[in-house]
């Protein structure tokens, strides 16, 4: 199997490490397609470090690639798509993970029957622990589906779910390391208040946050039931309760729902600025 990505960013380039280095795709069946500005640039050489080919040539990746990764940005995907569409045969298979654009876009600037599917992965997955969500397109069939499973689970923990929630999905895991980065900032900020260095609290608000998530994977506990736990009856736990008690008159859990409800609406919102501007144009 060939992999190629159009688009050389970070997201692609985290993703072709991985399958690398745990052997899915040897670094010779990896193709990359980066603009010509790009020559002589750090990118370009740590692209080509990996062992990665590179071409400046959509076209020339598609010919040479089995599965496609459309790693670029949504204002863009309507040009490439239309550049490639001449050379997409029934042996691609196309993955998108770009926010707010729909499988049926995709598929409708491809030829008939193509196979397309569509991701939402997240930033972790450049440390090898991202978590994506991924849903088939009309003619991508299961094998396509646990393709994307191997390949993804190189970089973190990936499954199946359908298109309908894939907004909402943004909203939570799309967007959700930027709200846990807040909390560790937010955190050991408190600390540094407390009299702790900047240096401290930040590991120790990153480290409490990274335990606290294992423990949850884990145990596959209720987190109310864990947050039980820590709040038992000595002086942890009640110095925990009064914590939490400040959290809950703040509104902490309401504030953190009200983060996903706002980035699934400004993803809808945008897809639905995208559909009328290509809409007109069209």
């Amino acid at each position: 199997m060939s992999v190629g990505f159009i688009g050389a960013g970070r997201l692609a380039m985290a993703m072709a490490k991985g399958f690398i280095r745990a052997g899915a795709v040897p670094a010779e069946n990896i193709f990359a397609s980066a603009p010509d500005n790009l020559v002589g640039r750090a990118e370009l050489r740590n692209i080509k470090e990996l062992g990665i080919q590179v071409t400046h040539s959509n076209t020339a990746l598609v010919s040479q690639s089995d599965v496609v990764f459309l790693a670029i940005k949504a204002n863009v995907v309507k040009n490439v798509l239309e550049e490639i569409s001449p050379f997409a045969t029934n042996r691609h298979l196309f993955v998108t993970p770009m926010a707010g654009v729909t499988i049926k876009s995709v598929e409708q600037s491809l030829p008939p029957e193509t196979r397309v599917i569509r991701m939402m992965p997240n930033t972790p997955l450049v440390v090898g622990e991202g978590a994506t969500v991924y849903a088939r397109g009309e003619h991508a069939t299961k094998h396509d589906g646990e393709t994307v499973e191997v390949l993804l689970s190189n970089v973190g923990w990936c499954f199946e779910g359908k298109e309908d929630y894939m907004d909402a999905v943004t909203g939570l895991s799309g967007s959700g390391p930027a709200y846990v980065f807040l909390s560790i900032d937010a955190l050991a900020t408190g600390g540094v208040k407390m009299g702790l260095s900047r240096q401290e609290s930040l590991r120790i608000a990153a480290e409490t946050i990274q335990a606290a998530a294992k423990r949850v994977l884990e145990t596959g506990a209720h987190p109310s039931m864990l947050k039980d736990e820590v709040c038992s009856n000595n002086i942890l736990g009640q110095s925990a309760l009064s914590a939490i008690h400040k959290m809950e008159k703040g509104g902490f859990r309401a504030l953190l729902m009200d983060a996903v409800e706002a980035g699934e609406d400004r993803t809808k919102e945008l897809r639905r600025m995208g559909e009328v501007k290509n809409h007109v144009e069209d």
